[in-house]
């Protein structure tokens, strides 16, 4: 059985690459089951979906622990505990990421013993310019797992695309088939790295190690608050791929917009009326972006944000 990873930010489609891959699959005469898993639904926010197919009927359920292959679509992910990356990748993974640097570079740095392996995904050329990442993220990595297994057909890649993506428009269709092929192809030397994992034994499972809290008793529920202005310390920053930055020249100073419409409270109003995004707290979700009348808001990758923080 194969047993499948995507890792992602909201926006990213990965859900839409579990799916894309579970039809080929399909296409291909395995049983399949796929599902994505989500903490918070925003954009920007980590989320994983998993994928499992077998020629025989699937009785496993639940979150896949024991991969096969664990797809990353965003880099910025892997420092990230909460985002679960690397749960359970073994000798025997796969991790296939989208970056610019080589998989042994990554192979290094996170002391692997399985192979990792690079797929560069092309930022430029993103004809949806209010979208915070090119819209065929998803597919390319759908296409570069497809290669990965050495089970999949190139024509059944091309049909589950065409139909996951049908409602879409033409347009779109065309465009990620491009990046998805493009990917498949280029993963042609590594055709095959991705072998099926053995069954699981029923006789392994371990109960989950729960953590017993006490309780007290209560006439009323109540919020159980024991100190005020305790979200700042709770720097959720790290879940941006692209943040925000205001224009000052373009500002007109309605800073109740933003700073109303900001799902975290992350924007801040100074006494002059401009408002000011804290960026520990800010989760890169860009919808002040959205909702901005005179359009001062702007998307900034990042990483590029940083470098520029860096600089003397």
């Amino acid at each position: 059985m194969y047993r499948i990873r995507f890792h992602g930010r909201g926006g990213q489609g990965i859900k839409t690459a579990n799916q894309i891959l579970g039809s080929a699959f399909f296409l291909q005469g395995f049983e399949v089951q796929d599902a994505p898993r989500y903490g918070a639904e925003r954009r920007g926010a980590p989320i994983f979906a998993y994928l499992r197919a077998s020629r025989a009927p699937i009785h496993e359920r639940g979150d896949i622990t024991r991969p096969d292959l664990v797809v990353v679509a965003d880099e910025s992910l892997i420092p990230v505990p909460a985002s679960g990356v690397l749960q359970g990748v073994s000798a025997h993974t796969v991790l296939l990421i989208n970056s610019a640097d080589a998989g042994e570079l990554w192979k290094s740095r996170l002391n692997l013993e399985g192979p990792v392996i690079a797929l560069a995904v092309p930022a430029g050329g993103m004809e949806h310019p209010e979208l915070p990442y090119p819209y065929y993220i998803g597919a390319a990595c759908a296409g570069a797992a497809a290669r990965l297994t050495g089970a999949l057909a190139r024509e059944h890649l091309a049909q589950a695309i065409r139909e996951e993506l049908a409602r879409y428009g033409p347009a779109t269709v065309e465009k990620n088939l491009e990046h998805a092929l493009s990917a498949f192809d280029g993963m042609g030397a590594e055709a095959g790295r991705v072998t099926e994992g053995a069954e699981i034994s029923a006789l392994d499972y371990r109960r989950p190690e729960w953590i017993e809290l006490p309780l007290e008793d209560a006439r009323i529920s109540a919020p159980n608050i024991h100190a005020g202005a305790t979200s700042e310390l709770a720097r959720t920053g790290v879940w941006r791929s692209f943040r925000p930055v205001i224009d000052y020249g373009l500002c007109n100073r309605c800073s109740w917009v933003c700073s109303t419409l900001c799902p975290d409270g992350a924007i801040r109003v100074e006494p002059d009326h401009r408002p000011r995004i804290e960026y520990d707290q800010c989760k890169g979700c860009l919808i002040c972006i959205t909702v901005c009348p005179p359009h001062a808001i702007s998307a900034v990758p990042e990483r590029e944000a940083r470098s520029t923080e860096a600089k003397p």
